[in-house]
């Protein structure tokens, strides 16, 4: 079979798209893999030894000139209820979950895991939108311009 009878759907060879659809899979593996990250990590604060363990070494970590943004960031951390801890740590999960099966949908090539990603992709954008509408900064509408203007 030559090169031109093996073009996808979109006109390009099947080996330039397997090759970008599994880029983005890799992509979609490691966002999964900082999730469950993120969840663990979540699940593990609930413990009150492993929180207290965590805060002081984030307090030895810091360096003199961060001290005051590591303590804005702990205290931000102490304010957090235990449920929502719990909440960003299944949040955090059924995130990874659904990233883990995008990956694995894109890296066998399945259409599937294209729509997939496509809305679950296009499913943020009313709440950037509503970010920007709320929150009016120069530098974000200023990044939402170029992105749109880049395409």
């Amino acid at each position: 079979m030559d090169r031109a009878s093996r073009r996808g759907p979109h006109g390009r060879a099947d080996g330039r798209r397997d090759r970008l659809l599994r880029a983005i899979a890799l992509f979609k593996f490691c966002k999964a893999a900082l999730l469950g990250t993120v969840a663990l990590g979540a699940l593990e604060l609930l413990r009150p030894a492993v929180a207290e363990r965590a805060h002081a070494w984030l307090s030895a970590l810091a360096l003199h000139s961060e001290r005051a943004r590591l303590e804005e960031l702990l205290a931000r951390l102490a304010g957090v209820r235990p449920a929502q801890l719990a909440e960003l740590g299944v949040g955090s999960f059924l995130y990874a979950a659904l990233f883990a099966v995008e990956g694995v949908g894109l890296w066998l090539g399945r259409r599937w895991a294209e729509y997939v990603t496509v809305v679950t992709t296009l499913s943020l954008v009313p709440f950037e939108v509503h970010h920007l509408l709320r929150h009016p900064d120069r530098r974000a509408r200023r990044r939402c311009c170029s992105t749109w203007r880049w395409r």
